[in-house]
């Protein structure tokens, strides 16, 4: 049978196709939708979202080394999170096939950085799987299962977005007949000590060597001639559509690391120059460089390192096309035709009704003449930097705002510091930043920005929300109770949508020293239900456009010198009405 299906829900049914059994992740585009398939399509599969992708990692360990198979779901900053557990698992190994799908941002899209899971994989001394479609993917995950049960150690899967988003026609294969025996036995390599990671080190790199000289069936070499190139992932997809059915030079596809030396060194037999594309880093090029030099072969290769590929952002098929056929010495004007016409630039702004911005002008409104430095995090709340708000000073990963605010008020004590954190990511590292704060008796107010969601990743429950994955219902952990156990003295609670509630909530904490905590609460537009409208009296209207330039809501605009309100955006929210001072806005 045949479906329709997004790149990650492929992954998801690959996974339950290999006998997956316990599925763990921290949402994070482009990876979200692989854990959601799971909890929604496949009940008899657990599938658990974590405060984090550590806590995600470690959960799965365990069920792996019970001989269940496993697999962890996030984002490529994500591992970054993870990679503790992960760095001690590969040295203590595992008995059930574990994969961590990791999935790269080429871009980047939605996220803080561009790496490159693949390097990661290396500096790990992990085996890597990187799919070039949907397609690849569904069966690709299998391989990696498989791998990851006979070498006994987790492996690493990287789509990357356009695989994660992208859709084909998959054809659903029958269960592989896989059987687990998940009853834990105690085993000595499971308790980690220097003389048992040596003696894995030793193991590992065995393992390694051989796989970059085995033979993996999607690692393939086609086509003949004096030039060669080189690619995987995506990109392989891109050049194919470049060349048009027309194998007229050889090509190699990477679709798994250890870099696969076999193929590679056959590959390079009979080349004059070869063109490597790949998204992102120079991974393929730089494996090439190097074999080319250890075993004396006189070859040109072209991409990243020589600057005739762009070494940052994601492709587009457009692009690749005038490289490949320059390379090929054909003529680029057809190729050339084929990019699409400059877009307009939509910059990403709060959605309207969205509750950060009362938020954040209430804090703007209560510090006025006040000098104060704003720390921002990871979410939605991360596009309070925009103008007009300009509400977000510095903004680094999950969780850091505490902590940089702290470290502000250290070095500048003539700063009032402000840390805004999301529901979300008080729970994946906001809460040990609270801690080290009260700790170390720090000077800050944090800002916790409660809108019943991970909202940008797509709405996917948290701890406070009281629900799992599967959308059951579990234990609601209480933000403020938390926030009290820690030991904060001045907390004070508020409707964002409130603003002289929430104008009065800043104020009430501006003279107080220490830790002190404001929550704003007022649901994401995406979970909860249509507010109203707001509607525009233009007899009261004095045209002054203070509601379109202070609060930079979507469905405010100017018609000349004359405010507008979109209806089909307006969530009826009533900001609007609060800053107009001629009463020109009512909200129904």
């Amino acid at each position: 049978m045949k479906q329709l299906l997004m790149g990650n829900e492929a992954i998801a049914l690959g996974a339950v196709r290999a006998g997956v059994s316990v599925v763990t992740g921290y949402p994070g585009t482009p990876s979200s939708e692989i854990l959601e398939t799971v909890a929604k399509r496949c009940r008899e599969v657990y599938a658990e979202w974590s405060v984090n992708e550590k806590s995600a990692l470690e959960t799965a360990a365990g069920a792996a080394m019970s001989g269940a198979r496993v697999m962890v779901t996030m984002k490529q900053v994500g591992l970054n999170v993870a990679s503790d557990p992960l760095m001690s698992l590969n040295y203590t190994g595992i008995v059930g096939g574990m994969v961590i799908v990791a999935a790269d941002d080429p871009g980047p899209v939605s996220s803080q950085t561009e790496q490159d899971t693949r390097r990661f994989g290396k500096f790990a001394k992990l085996a890597v799987f990187d799919p070039s479609s949907p397609e690849e993917a569904y069966l690709m995950i299998a391989d990696a299962f498989d791998l990851s049960e006979k070498i006994k150690r987790p492996v690493l899967f990287r789509p990357t977005t356009r695989v994660c988003h992208g859709y084909a026609s998959v054809e659903l294969l029958p269960p592989l007949d896989v059987k687990r025996d998940t009853r834990f036995q105690r085993n000595s390599r499971f308790v980690i000590f220097p003389k048992l990671a040596y003696e894995s080190h030793v193991v590992i790199e065995k393992t390694l060597k051989e796989l970059s000289t085995a033979d993996y069936p999607r690692n393939t070499l086609e086509g003949a001639g004096t030039l060669g190139i080189a690619t995987g992932g995506v990109s392989h997809a891109y050049v194919s559509e470049a060349l048009g059915g027309q194998l007229n030079c050889k090509l190699l596809k990477v679709s798994a690391y250890p870099f696969p030396v076999g193929v590679a060194e056959r590959f390079l037999e009979g080349l004059t120059d070869v063109l490597v594309i790949e998204e992102l880093d120079p991974v393929i090029e730089e494996e090439l460089l190097l074999l080319s030099a250890e075993k004396k072969i006189n070859v040109n290769i072209h991409g990243k390192r020589s600057g005739e590929v762009k070494n940052a952002g994601e492709f587009a098929p457009s692009e690749i096309a005038v490289i490949v056929n320059k390379f090929l010495g054909k003529d680029t004007a057809e190729a050339t035709a084929q990019a699409p016409s400059n877009l307009p630039i939509r910059p990403p702004v709060l959605c309207a009704g969205c509750p950060h911005r009362g938020s954040f002008l209430a804090v703007k409104e209560a510090c006025k003449g006040i000098n104060a430095v704003f720390c921002g995090d990871i979410g939605c709340y991360t596009l309070g930097n925009a103008k007009p708000l300009d509400m977000v000073d510095t903004c680094l990963c999950m969780g850091a705002g505490i902590t940089m605010a702290a470290g502000i008020k250290r070095a500048d004590e003539s700063k009032t510091t402000f840390a805004f954190v999301g529901d979300s990511t008080f729970f994946h590292t906001g809460i040990s930043g609270i801690i080290n704060a009260v700790y170390n008796n720090a000077d800050e107010i944090i800002v916790i920005l409660d809108n019943s969601a991970t909202a940008m990743t797509g709405g996917q429950p948290h701890p406070g929300l009281g629900l799992v994955a599967n959308g059951s219902p579990t234990a609601k952990i209480s933000i403020e109770n938390i926030v009290q156990a820690i030991g904060v003295q001045h907390i004070v609670k508020a409707n964002a949508f409130d603003l002289d509630e929430a104008v009065s909530a800043v104020k009430s904490v501006l003279d107080k020293q220490g830790v002190r905590v404001i929550i704003f609460s007022g649901e994401c537009i995406a979970v909860s239900k249509r507010r109203g409208k707001c509607v525009i009296d233009n007899d009261k209207c004095v045209n002054c456009g203070l509601c379109v330039t202070k609060l930079g809501c979507p469905a405010l605009t100017l018609s000349g010198k004359t405010p507008t309100l979109d209806e089909t955006l307006c969530n009826g929210c009533g900001l609007c009405a609060y800053v107009c001072g001629k009463g020109a806005i009512a909200c129904e």
